[in-house]
């Protein structure tokens, strides 16, 4: 059975962005019109609590965000469905029980998946960190037998997860096609790696994993790890639904938007975090938090018919890089720093977001 159902708003995704839109409906009158949210979850996580909730510092509740609270709380449909296929020229999303929404506008914020090697045979056990769900209720099953643990990518997730796994499992390898922490200060990185190695993780850097042949991971033809449990933290790639959407994409996969973060190609769609592809802007969650407020201003203009404005990313931001041992490690512009204040520092920060949108 097929049904159709128009919206005046589809959101389609729980990402950072979409939560910080419906927070802000929540205590300020929302735009006029039908709206619903689209998620495969009825929850939603907070990805800077994932590292205490593997180190056993957090419960998965505790990193978790109700959204049937958040949705009635700004008076917007939620409806709990993986989604199939989007068709941009038609406006509308088609879910996995047959159901077909169309709406005037679509905003994206649906994330992006980790890169994976090539795998041949099934020796080697292999959970990528998102989707967060599935990654927590593999790590709960490998807890009950600890084995030597592997993880590809050194950003800030995976060396997050590196401090927090470290006293949990016989041995840890940590790799990485480039430097540890590329993307951060000359001085973060020598503190993390240093704080690395007292911790006993062997860290392979220049290390791009090409394959994974049972239970052997190569560097092209260079052998570089044997293990049977593998964690993915290393690269992004788009989610393939986008490209066969219709929308304009980058190279890459991700959707092509403009300043006021709409669609190059279709403007009554917006998208924003890791699924967007806009000039200048890294992708990362901190910068899906701070698209929100842009996004619910344009969001709220569209739909009744107002100018939209640009987004203009915001400037330097400090680091706080959860250390597994209550601590965390701090930079600001070069600064850097670690220890128990640092930590305290972070989970409040971390408690302070989830507890804004739990409504």
């Amino acid at each position: 059975m097929t049904c159709l159902t128009e919206y005046d708003l589809l959101l389609i995704g729980a990402g950072h962005a979409h939560l910080g839109v419906l927070r802000r409906w929540a205590v300020v009158e929302r735009p006029p019109g039908r709206i619903a949210l689209i998620s495969s979850s009825p929850f939603a996580w907070y990805a800077g609590l994932i590292p205490a909730v593997v180190a056993g510092r957090a419960s998965a509740a505790d990193a978790q965000i109700d959204l049937q609270s958040l949705c009635r709380a700004a008076k917007v449909d939620l409806i709990v469905s993986p989604l199939q296929s989007l068709s941009a020229a038609q406006q509308q999303v088609q879910l996995d029980d047959g159901c077909t929404l169309r709406g005037k506008w679509l905003s994206l914020n649906v994330g992006a998946q980790n890169k994976a090697p090539e795998q041949t045979g099934d020796a080697m056990q292999v959970v990528a960190v998102k989707p967060f769900d599935t990654f927590i209720n593999t790590w709960q099953q490998w807890q009950a037998d600890p084995k030597p643990l592997g993880i590809i990518g050194a950003g800030v997730a995976g060396v997050e997860l590196a401090f927090a796994l470290a006293e949990q499992v016989p041995q840890l390898m940590l790799m990485c096609s480039g430097h540890l922490l590329e993307r951060q200060s000359p001085a973060l990185r020598l503190r993390a790696l240093g704080q690395l190695r007292m911790r006993g993780v062997y860290v392979r850097e220049d290390c791009p994993v090409t394959r994974i042949q049972e239970r052997d991971l190569y560097s092209e033809k260079e052998h570089v790890w044997s293990g049977s449990r593998l964690i993915l933290a290393s690269g992004l790639k788009a989610l393939p639904w986008l490209a066969l959407s219709g929308l304009g994409c980058d190279e890459r996969g991700y959707v092509l938007v403009a300043p006021t973060l709409q669609s190059y190609t279709h403007p009554p769609v917006f998208a924003v975090g890791d699924c967007a592809s806009l000039s200048g802007v890294r992708k990362n969650a901190v910068r899906a938090v701070e698209q929100a407020a842009v996004l619910t201003n344009n969001l709220n203009a569209a739909l009744r018919g107002l100018p939209l404005k640009p987004y203009r990313p915001g400037k330097q931001r400090l680091t706080l890089l959860d250390t597994g041992d209550d601590g965390a490690m701090f930079e600001w512009r070069g600064y850097t720093a670690n220890g128990p204040l640092y930590g305290r520092w972070k989970r409040w920060r971390d408690e302070t977001f989830v507890r804004r949108h739990r409504l």
